[in-house]
């Protein structure tokens, strides 16, 4: 696949230090006698990247940091007062370094490591598409079963977590709807048209939204990832192919993918948290890590920006009542550990292996106060070869999906997660990406039960309601004798599972 890459489309969240949390900007002002910038001087033909500039949020500091953006060479996209982030393009080789010591700016840098033209990213892997013989020998065997839709004797997932028995009971509210923050969603496909809501979707690429027709879709068929998000969190139980863990709760797409190279971009996360915010949504799902750094280290000033633009955007979603759920990530990392190699940022032009402190070095947005992370399970409810994981870290895990290790007695016999995919299409995908739907769709059970519930009610009851299947005793996934990964803490809360994978069942009782 193009545009998803092995930690792409996936993600993370836990309690962040204090560094993080002073404030809604959360870094210190620059020195306030700092000059403003000189008049910039650049070549008609230098490359343009884009910046996030951020500041407080009063108009008369917003005019004047706007006003020194135009001095030192920029171009304002879109100016998100409200949480005083300003997304800008700038052909200034020193463009961050002339804002940054800027009257009334408290962080800024670039976005990027390449131009706004820049192309190229690795493959996560193809998706394993349903064929229609597949699919007619699945749906015979859903008959047999008396399930409500055909290809739902594939769906081990939902029976995992309870949700087959929550829908009769209670498939969700009309009232609450999960925005899939993704590569686009399939508005047309059968199984979601019933359930989508086209005022709270749109285009956030760039930065600034766009909400005309079909802006939220994918580019190309090959942009599945958010397509199979949304079918895991809301397809309909219509009799016609898959079912999602709340399928009657409506779901929108938010377009962030770069169309050239299917980057997540900060600027289009920072849009699409304040977009979702603004239109009422109960809650975001955050398949992915913002781009071009796998860890944004507090010390870079161009990553210190990042970390800080987002979680504006994400804590103005959070006050105003949204909850935002995100994967782990699929890199099988430690994130309690001392250290981390991360030898694929930034993906944006040459990566070069550094060595990081999760403790200091964030995975964005995942690792940002308030968002809950979720690692992912396989059928036997251990977790993923792949998933991310961390004591202190991960919230709660949902199936994701394990081709590997944990295979399901069910007619194809495949460990990933079967859901919806663009041209009415089905098939299997694995990673924390599939986790972290399974855990919005019980976030939005949970909201429909419970209407009134704060963003951090609905996560205390999303960890109160988990299951805990407690650490292993061993985690020798491929048997040669060496651990793949250690599972620390006690069995209500620990590293794999953090406080249990999430229960559809118990979260509509």
């Amino acid at each position: 696949m193009p545009h998803l890459r092995s930690r792409r489309r996936l993600a993370l969240a836990v309690p962040v230090v204090l560094s993080l949390t002073a404030s809604l900007g959360f870094l210190p002002a620059a020195a306030s006698a700092a000059p403003q910038a000189e008049p910039a001087t650049q070549s008609a033909d230098a490359p343009v990247l884009a910046y996030v500039v951020n500041t407080k949020t009063d108009r008369h500091t917003i005019a004047a940091v706007q006003k020194a953006i135009a001095a030192a060479g920029g171009t304002v996209v879109e100016t998100y007062a409200k949480i005083g982030v300003i997304v800008v393009h700038s052909s200034n080789p020193d463009f961050g370094a002339q804002i940054r010591a800027a009257r009334g700016v408290q962080s800024a840098g670039a976005t990027r490591t390449a131009p706004l033209t820049a192309a190229g990213t690795t493959d996560e892997g193809a998706a394993q598409i349903l064929t229609k013989e597949q699919a007619a020998k699945v749906a015979e065997a859903s008959e047999a079963a008396g399930a409500s839709e055909p290809l739902e004797a594939d769906q081990w997932d939902l029976r995992a977590i309870g949700a087959d028995k929550a829908a009769q009971i209670n498939p969700g509210s009309r009232n609450v709807t999960v925005a899939v923050i993704d590569t686009g969603v399939d508005d047309t496909h059968p199984d979601i048209a019933p359930n989508f809501s086209r005022s709270q979707s749109a285009s956030c690429v760039g930065g600034k939204a766009d909400t005309s027709e079909g802006s939220w879709r994918p580019y190309t068929a090959e942009d599945y990832h958010g397509t199979h998000v949304a079918g895991e969190i809301a397809a309909a139980r219509n009799g016609i192919g898959v079912a999602g863990v709340a399928p009657g709760v409506k779901v929108a797409g938010i377009q962030v993918t770069d169309p050239v190279n299917g980057l997540f971009y900060p600027e289009s996360v920072v849009c699409a948290f304040v977009f979702a915010a603004d239109h009422g949504v109960e809650i975001t799902n955050n398949s992915y890590y913002v781009d071009p750094w796998l860890y944004n280290c507090m010390d870079d000033p161009d990553q210190r920006a990042i970390v800080d633009a987002v979680n504006r955007a994400q804590l103005y979603a959070q006050r105003k009542g949204t909850l935002n759920v995100a994967a782990a990530g699929n890199s099988n990392h430690d994130l309690d550990a001392d250290s981390l190699v991360d030898d694929s940022s930034p993906d944006d032009s040459t990566p070069v292996e550094r060595t990081v402190d999760p403790h200091e070095c964030y995975d964005v947005p995942t690792m940002l106060p308030g968002v809950v992370t979720v690692s992912a399970t396989g059928v036997n409810d251990v977790k993923s070869y792949y998933s991310t994981y961390g004591k202190g870290v991960v919230d709660v895990a949902a199936p994701g999906g394990d081709r590997l290790y944990q295979i399901p007695d069910t007619p194809s016999k495949n460990g990933r997660i079967l859901s919806t995919m663009p041209n009415n299409s089905y098939g299997f995908l694995q990673g924390t990406s599939m986790a972290s739907p399974h855990a919005a769709g019980v976030a939005a059970l949970l909201k429909s039960t419970h209407p009134k519930a704060t963003p951090a009610q609905l996560q205390a009851m999303l960890k109160a309601q988990a299951d805990n299947p407690g650490c292993p005793d061993s985690y020798d996934q491929d048997g040669d004798g060496t651990q793949d990964a250690v599972c620390e803490g006690p069995k209500r809360v620990n590293g794999f599972y953090g406080s249990g994978i999430v229960d559809a069942l118990d979260a509509v009782k």
